[in-house]
């Protein structure tokens, strides 16, 4: 799985969504109800370092599957929502196959 772009889009695809997912809920909760302002500061280092790794797996899985901007960009947007990644697991999952053959 990480020996291709594609799979190295998955795992930190997956990453993110949880980071954000995290950052959403137990962040911001610890720091309004509680009032914690450190609470936000090392989370939100974390998810930002892993956006950002995951717009050059981005742009790394395009190059090697050959994907047009538009499904490059339809895939991004998907990072924009906490758990939509989770449901595009499988079509990069079938992607990563169709690009990157593994000899049997």
């Amino acid at each position: 799985m990480l020996n291709s772009p594609i799979g190295r889009l998955r795992i930190i695809s997956i990453l993110e969504a949880l980071s954000f997912i995290y950052l959403l809920f137990c962040s911001i909760y610890l720091k309004r109800m509680m009032g914690d302002d450190s609470a936000i500061r090392v989370p939100g280092m974390i998810h930002g370092v892993l956006f950002c790794v995951y717009c050059m797996a981005l742009y790394q899985a395009m190059e090697k599957a050959g994907w047009t901007i538009k499904t490059a960009f339809l895939i991004f947007l998907t990072s924009l929502v906490p758990i939509v990644p989770f449901f595009i697991e499988g079509w990069l999952k079938k992607e990563d196959h169709r690009a990157c053959p593994r000899p049997e």
